[in-house]
C-alpha cells in the first residue's frame, strides 16, 4: 500500500461519496468588502491609510481578485483615501482590481472619473439601488422611477468610459418581473457584471439557488458575457452555505469581508470562504498568510477575533481533552504530521500556517501533560507529570502556557532543594 493510498483509506469522505459532486467549470473569484461594507459595522473603526494599504497588500498576496475601497459619495476624506489606495495598487503593479460603491446618482459616479484619470486604473463602479417591493413602498418609488435612475446613471458612466457592476439591493426579496426589467436594462446599457444581494440576510440556500438561477437565465437570454456576483449577509448565519449555493447555481464571484464584519450581523467572512472553497477543491492557492490577513483586519478595524472563531480563533486548534490529545500525540509518535493534523481536525491547520496545539486542564490526561512538557523544553518524569496533571484536575479552566511554566518551574525548584 502506498502512502497516498493508505492516507486516502483513513478518511471516508461523505462529502465526495457520490459521482455527481459539484465542481464549478472555472474557479470562483472573490471581492473583498472589508474596507467598504466591513467599515459599516457598528463596531468597526475606520483604519488609518497605512493599515488600509497593509490590508490591500495581504489581499493581493492571497490572490483575492477585487476589493471595494469605499463610497466616494461619503465625503472628501473617503475620496482621498480611495485615491491613495488606487495609486498604491498602481505603483505596486498589483493584480487586485479596485472597485467603489456608488448610488445610481451622477454625483457618486463623477468622482470615479477623476480617480480613474489620476490613478490610471480601471476602477469598477458598483452602482446600487433598492429593488424589493418593501423598499419601493418605503421610498415611494415605482419600478419606473428605479429604471429611470438606472438608465440615467449607467448611461452617464458608460459614455465616460467607467466600467460598471449593477447592484440590486435586497434582490432576495424582489419580484421576478422587477428583477428582469432592471437587469435587462443594465445589461443593454453595457454593464460588466450584475450583483445579486441578500442585503438583509433573508435567503436560505434554496432561495439563493432560486434567485441566482433566475438571474443566470436573464443573462443567458441577453446573449451577453455578463458575470454574476453574490453579496450575502449573515443575519440568519446562513452566509457561507448561501455562498456555496450561489456558486452551485452559477454565480462567478463571491463577496465577503474579513472576520465577517459588516452591517448588523455582518457579511460572509472572506477568510472562511477562502478556506472552505479550498477544502471543497474549488480553488487552489497558498493560504498560509490568511492568518496575517485576519489579524491585520482585526487590528485595523478594532474588532476582536472570537476565541472560538473557526481556524483563526485561539481555540480552533487547541485541545485540553485527554482523548483528543492522546490521539494527536500517538499520531506524532508515528512521525506522521499529516495524520496528527487530521485525526481530530476536519481542517488541516498546516494549510494556514498553523499547528495543532495541546494544553492541560481539568479534562486532560497524562498525554496532555507529557506533550506540553516535551514541547516547552522540559524532560517529563512521573513526578512532574503527576504534579502538573494533579494541579490541572483541581482547576476550573485550561491552563495558559504561563501558568504551566510556573507550575513546572516551581516543582523543579522545590525538588532541587
Amino acid at each position: 500500500m502506498t502512502e497516498s493510498t493508505g492516507r486516502d483509506s483513513l478518511i471516508h469522505d461523505w462529502n465526495l461519496a457520490t459521482s455527481d459532486v459539484f465542481k464549478p467549470a472555472s474557479a470562483p473569484t472573490f471581492d473583498d468588502e472589508t474596507l467598504r461594507d466591513g467599515l459599516q459595522s457598528p463596531s468597526a473603526n475606520d483604519p488609518s491609510l497605512e493599515k488600509k494599504l497593509r490590508l490591500l497588500d495581504l489581499m493581493e498576496g492571497l490572490g483575492i481578485e477585487t476589493a471595494n475601497l469605499g463610497l466616494p459619495g461619503a465625503g472628501e476624506i473617503h475620496r482621498r483615501d480611495i485615491l491613495a489606495m488606487c495609486k498604491h495598487l498602481a505603483s505596486s503593479k498589483a493584480r487586485l482590481r479596485p472597485n467603489v460603491a456608488c448610488r445610481t446618482l451622477l454625483t457618486d459616479i463623477e468622482p470615479v472619473i477623476e480617480m480613474k484619470e489620476k490613478s490610471g486604473l480601471d476602477i469598477l463602479a458598483c452602482c446600487f439601488i433598492g429593488s424589493s417591493p418593501i423598499r419601493q413602498y418605503t421610498e415611494n418609488w415605482t419600478i419606473d422611477t428605479i429604471l429611470g435612475h438606472v438608465e440615467k446613471s449607467l448611461t452617464f458612466a458608460r459614455d465616460r468610459g467607467i466600467s460598471v457592476m449593477f447592484v440590486t439591493e435586497d434582490t432576495t426579496r424582489a419580484h421576478p418581473d422587477d428583477i428582469r426589467r432592471m437587469y435587462r436594462l443594465a445589461i443593454d446599457l453595457g454593464v460588466e457584471r450584475v450583483c445579486v444581494c441578500d442585503t438583509v440576510g433573508h435567503a436560505t440556500p434554496t432561495g439563493t439557488r432560486n434567485v441566482i438561477g433566475f438571474v443566470r437565465s436573464i443573462v443567458q437570454e441577453s446573449g451577453r458575457d455578463v458575470k454574476i456576483d453574490w453579496h450575502g449577509h449573515r443575519d440568519r448565519n446562513l452566509d457561507i452555505a448561501n455562498c456555496i449555493a450561489a456558486i452551485e447555481a452559477g454565480a462567478h464571484q463571491i463577496h465577503g469581508a474579513a472576520l465577517g464584519v459588516g452591517e448588523r450581523a455582518g457579511n460572509a467572512p472572506m477568510d472562511l470562504l477562502l478556506a472552505n472553497f479550498k477544502l471543497l477543491g474549488w480553488i487552489d492557492r497558498d493560504l498560509s498568510t490568511l492568518g496575517s490577513y485576519v489579524k491585520s483586519a482585526s487590528d485595523a478595524i478594532g474588532v476582536p477575533i472570537p476565541h472560538n472563531y473557526p481556524i483563526f480563533g485561539n481555540d480552533a486548534f487547541l485541545t485540553g481533552t485527554g482523548v483528543h490529545a492522546a490521539a494527536v500525540v500517538k499520531a506524532l509518535r508515528k512521525g506522521d504530521a499529516w495524520l496528527a493534523d487530521r485525526v481530530y481536525s476536519g481542517v488541516p491547520a498546516g494549510w494556514f500556517g498553523l499547528e495543532q496545539r495541546i494544553s492541560v486542564g481539568y479534562m486532560s490526561g497524562k498525554s496532555n501533560a507529557e506533550f506540553w512538557l516535551e514541547h516547552h523544553g522540559y524532560k517529563p518524569n512521573d513526578a512532574l507529570v503527576a504534579h502538573i496533571l494533579g494541579s490541572a484536575k483541581q482547576g476550573t479552566h485550561l491552563f495558559t502556557d504561563a501558568e504551566l511554566h510556573a507550575l513546572a518551574q516551581g516543582f523543579l525548584m522545590s525538588a532541587s532543594h
